[in-house]
C-alpha cells in the first residue's frame, strides 16, 4: 500500500475503530442490562420500617399502600396549594446513553392549581458528579385529571453527557387536592441511536415548522409597517373604549392612562410588536405626560417603558434595549423619543410601560410611533460611549511620597505649608460621586484637572451612605467606593495637588456625619494632601444650632433644593444636630490636624456669623478655613465674605454661571455669564480666594465642560481653564 495513502486513512480507520467499540461497550450494556433503581415494585421492605427498601421516604404526604396482595406507593395532597414530592437521587451506571421508563399510575380525586402545570407530574433533572445540573433534562410526564383505575405509561430519553445522577421526583405540585398512586417502576437502559435519529427528525421539521411561522410574522410586520409608516398603528388609542383597559378621554382624544394603585404597587400596560426581517434599527417615538410622581424605595422607581426582546422560539434575549424613564413630572404633554439596534435573531419588542413599583403618581401616554431607522449614528454613539468609558480607565498608583505636597496650616488669612511658603487654592469639583458611588468618570476627571487644566487642588463630593455602602447599588458594602475615594487621594498626592474630600449633604450635621468624619479623619490623619469639607451646604438653620446644634425643624422662606428629593427633604427636618462645632470636634478627637473647611448657612453664602461670634474652636489643629458658595444669582459678596476673609483664609468651594436658567431661581435674577464670570474671577484673584468651579462635569450646571473630552464651556469652562493657568481678569463691578 503507498504510504502516503496509508498516513491519510489511517485516522479514519482509528476513528471508525473507536465508534465501534464504543457501540459494541453500549450493546453490552444492554444486553447485561438490570434495572437501575431497586425494588421497583415496592413490594419488599426487608428492615420493617413500614416503607419499601431503597426508596426516600416523603416528608409529607406519603404512604406505602396494598391492595389485593399489591403494593405501591401514594402520594396525597395534604392542603390546597401545597406540593407533595418524593425526591430519590438515582446513581446512572457508565456507559448508559439511554434510559426507558415504565411505570403504572392511578390518579383520583385531582384538582390542578392556579396554573396549568400545578397537577401531577414527575420531574426529572440531571446531575454530574460535582452535583451541577445537566442539560437537557428529561421530559416531565404529567396529568391533570383523573385515571380510569390504573394505566401503564411508557417514556424513554438520552442521557447527555456528563450526567451521573438523576433526580428524580413524582409530585403533586401545588395542586387544590387529590391522590397520585405509583406502582412497578423500571429505569432501563436501552439503545440511544433510536432515539438521537428521532429527536434529529424531529428537531428538522420543528426548524421547518419555526422557519415558516418566523416568515409569515415579519411578512405580517412588513405588510404593517408598508401600510401604516409604523409597526404600531393602533397605539394612537383612538379606536379604543374609553373606560376600558387604562385608555382615558380628554377633548375628544384617547389615551393610555397608568395610575399607581397603591404605594409600591406596579401598574403596566405590556405589548408586544413583531419586527420585519432585515431591519437593524428602530425609532420609538411617543407623547406623554406625568403628574403627580412620587418615586419608589430604588432610585429606578419611577415612570418608564421597559423593553426586552424575544427571539423566534419565544424566549427572552440577555440584551434589552434601555428604557426611557421619568422621574418628575412634565409640564403638560412632552414629546419623547428613543432608538435602539435590534440584536442577532431578536424578532419580537416587548414594550411595558409602567409606573415600575412607585409611590404615587398617573403616567400617561399617546401616539406612539415605532419604525426602522439608519443604524449608523446609534452604532457611531455606542462606539463613542465605548471610547469615552476605554479614555476615562486610570491605572492605579502606588503612593510616592516624594512627590506629595507639603501638609498645611493656617496662618493668618492664608494658607502656608510647613516650609512657610504661601500656597494658593485654585481648581474644580471632580462630580459624580455624590450622585452614583460608581461613577468612574470622576476618578479621571481629577486627572485631567491636574495635569491637562493646572488645577493644584481638586474638590470630590461624597456621601458618608456610599462609603458605608448604604446606596441600592452597592453589593459590597461600600469597598469598591472606599477604594476610589483612596485611588484619588494617592492620584492627587502623586502629582503634588490637593484634595478636598466634601461631604455632600445638606441642612444641618447630623451624627452620622460625625460617625463618618471620625472614620475618615482617622483614616487619612495627617495626610499632608487631604482636607475636610465637613458639610457641603447648610441651610435654613440660625448661626447659634450652626455653630452648637440643636433642634431642626421646618425649614421657611425660598428653597433652593430642587436637586433633592422628597425624602431627603424630610430628612432634612425634624432632628437634633450636632452642629459644625460638633464635625469639628470629631475630626480632632482622632489626632487628626488636617485643614477643617466648614461652610456657612444660607447654602454656604452666608459667611457673616463668623466674625460676630460663631468662629470655630479648632482644638488644636492645623487650623479652619471658612467655605463661600456662589453662583450668578447671589448678591453681597462684599458683606457676606470680605470680613471674615479678613481674619481667616476662605474657600469658594462652589462657583459658577450658566446660560441655563435655574428653576428654582427667578430667571431676571439670573445674570449673563459674559458679565459675572469675568468680575467674579477678578474678585478672586484681587483678594487671593481659594477656589473649586463648579462643575467639571458636562451635565451638572453651572457646568465646566460640553462633553466628557473635557471640552470647556465657552461661558464658564474658557475663562475657568485661562484662570487656572495665569491668566488675569479685572473686576469691573462688585455684586
Amino acid at each position: 500500500m503507498n504510504k502516503l495513502f496509508s498516513r491519510a486513512l489511517f485516522p479514519l480507520l482509528l476513528a471508525a475503530w473507536f465508534a465501534a467499540q464504543s457501540a459494541m461497550a453500549q450493546d453490552v450494556v444492554i444486553a447485561q442490562a438490570e434495572p437501575i433503581v431497586p425494588n421497583t415494585g415496592f413490594e419488599t421492605d426487608l428492615d420493617a420500617d413500614g416503607w419499601p427498601d431503597s426508596w426516600a421516604k416523603l416528608k409529607t404526604g406519603g404512604s406505602w399502600e396494598e391492595e389485593n396482595g399489591n403494593r405501591f406507593l401514594r402520594l396525597t395532597s395534604m392542603e390546597p396549594n401545597g406540593t407533595t414530592m418524593l425526591y430519590q437521587e438515582i446513581s446512572i451506571p457508565e456507559g448508559v446513553g439511554a434510559i426507558k421508563m415504565t411505570w403504572k399510575q392511578r390518579i383520583t380525586g385531582l384538582q390542578r392549581g392556579k396554573n396549568s402545570w400545578f397537577d401531577a407530574r414527575i420531574m426529572m433533572e440531571f446531575m454530574d458528579a460535582e452535583r451541577n445540573k445537566v442539560s437537557p433534562s428529561p421530559p416531565t410526564p404529567h396529568s391533570g385529571k383523573d385515571t380510569d383505575g390504573w394505566e401503564e405509561k411508557e417514556i424513554a430519553f438520552l442521557v447527555p453527557d456528563g450526567a451521573t445522577i438523576l433526580k428524580f421526583m413524582p409530585s403533586l405540585l401545588q395542586v387544590q387536592s387529590g391522590t397520585f398512586d405509583i406502582d412497578d417502576l423500571t429505569l432501563m437502559p436501552t439503545d440511544p441511536e433510536p432515539l438521537r435519529e428521532a429527536a434529529e427528525v424531529a428537531q428538522a421539521a420543528k426548524a421547518i415548522k419555526d422557519q415558516a411561522h418566523l416568515e409569515k410574522k415579519q411578512a405580517k410586520a412588513a405588510k404593517v409597517l408598508a401600510e401604516n409608516g409604523t409597526l404600531v398603528p393602533h397605539w394612537n388609542h383612538e379606536n379604543k373604549q374609553a373606560g376600558k383597559g387604562n385608555i382615558a378621554e380628554e377633548d375628544g382624544n384617547k389615551f393610555l392612562r397608568l395610575v399607581s394603585p397603591e404605594p409600591g404597587k406596579m401598574v403596566m400596560d405590556y405589548r408586544e410588536v413583531d419586527i420585519p426581517a432585515g431591519v437593524e434599527a428602530l425609532e420609538l417615538s411617543w407623547k406623554q405626560r406625568v403628574t403627580g410622581l412620587k418615586k419608589g424605595d430604588k432610585p429606578w422607581f419611577d415612570a418608564r417603558i421597559m423593553m426586552e426582546w424575544k427571539d423566534a422560539h419565544g424566549k427572552k434575549l440577555s440584551t434589552k434595549p434601555s428604557p426611557p424613564y421619568t422621574q418628575k413630572d412634565t409640564n403638560g404633554w412632552v414629546e419623547k423619543r428613543t432608538d435602539f439596534l435590534v440584536p442577532d435573531g431578536a424578532v419580537t419588542l416587548v414594550m411595558m410601560s409602567c409606573l415600575f413599583q412607585a409611590k404615587a403618581g398617573t403616567y400617561e401616554l399617546d401616539d406612539f410611533i415605532l419604525k426602522p431607522t439608519d443604524p449608523a449614528d446609534i452604532l457611531e454613539r455606542k462606539a463613542a460611549r465605548e471610547r469615552q468609558i476605554a479614555a476615562r480607565f486610570v491605572p492605579d498608583e502606588k503612593p510616592d511620597k516624594s512627590k506629595w505636597p507639603k501638609m498645611l496650616k493656617v496662618v493668618g488669612n492664608r494658607l502656608h505649608d510647613t516650609d512657610g511658603n504661601e500656597v494658593w487654592l485654585q481648581g474644580v469639583n471632580a462630580g459624580g460621586l455624590e450622585t452614583l458611588p460608581q461613577d468612574d468618570q470622576p476618578v479621571k476627571s481629577l486627572v485631567v484637572a491636574i495635569d491637562e487644566w493646572n488645577s493644584n487642588c481638586v474638590r470630590v463630593p461624597m456621601k458618608e451612605e456610599f462609603w458605608w455602602g448604604k446606596s441600592p447599588y452597592q453589593q459590597d458594602g461600600g469597598k469598591a467606593f472606599r477604594e476610589k475615594i483612596d485611588k484619588m487621594i494617592t492620584l492627587a498626592a502623586n502629582r503634588g495637588a490637593y484634595i478636598v474630600i466634601d461631604l455632600h449633604r445638606y441642612r444641618a450635621p447630623k451624627q452620622e456625619h460625625a460617625d463618618f468624619w471620625k472614620e475618615f479623619a482617622a483614616l487619612y490623619k495627617d495626610h499632608p494632601a487631604v482636607l475636610f469639607d465637613v458639610m457641603n451646604e447648610p441651610h435654613g438653620i440660625s448661626w447659634e444650632v450652626w455653630r452648637n446644634g440643636g433642634f431642626v425643624g421646618e425649614e421657611k422662606g425660598q428653597d433652593e433644593s430642587a436637586f433633592l428629593t422628597d425624602d431627603e427633604k424630610k430628612k432634612n427636618r425634624g432632628f437634633q444636630s450636632v452642629g459644625m462645632q460638633g464635625l469639628v470636634d470629631a475630626v480632632r478627637s482622632t489626632g487628626a490636624k488636617n485643614i477643617v473647611i466648614a461652610g456657612g448657612i444660607f447654602w454656604c453664602n452666608d459667611l457673616r456669623g463668623i466674625v460676630n461670634g460663631y468662629a470655630l474652636d479648632d482644638k488644636g489643629g492645623n487650623g479652619i478655613m471658612y467655605s463661600w458658595h456662589t453662583y450668578n444669582w447671589h448678591e453681597g459678596w462684599e458683606e457676606k465674605v470680605l470680613p471674615v476673609a479678613e481674619k481667616y483664609p476662605i474657600f469658594l468651594g462652589e462657583v459658577g454661571a450658566d446660560p441655563k436658567k435655574m428653576e428654582f431661581v427667578p430667571a431676571d435674577d439670573q445674570e449673563d455669564p459674559a458679565t459675572w464670570v469675568p468680575d467674579m474671577l477678578g474678585f478672586i484673584q484681587k483678594h487671593k480666594i481659594n477656589w473649586t468651579g463648579w462643575c467639571f462635569h458636562p451635565r451638572a450646571t453651572p457646568r465646566m465642560l460640553l462633553d466628557w473630552d473635557y471640552t470647556p464651556t465657552p461661558f464658564w469652562g474658557v475663562p475657568a481653564k485661562e484662570a487656572l493657568a495665569g491668566k488675569q481678569f479685572e473686576m469691573k463691578k462688585m455684586r
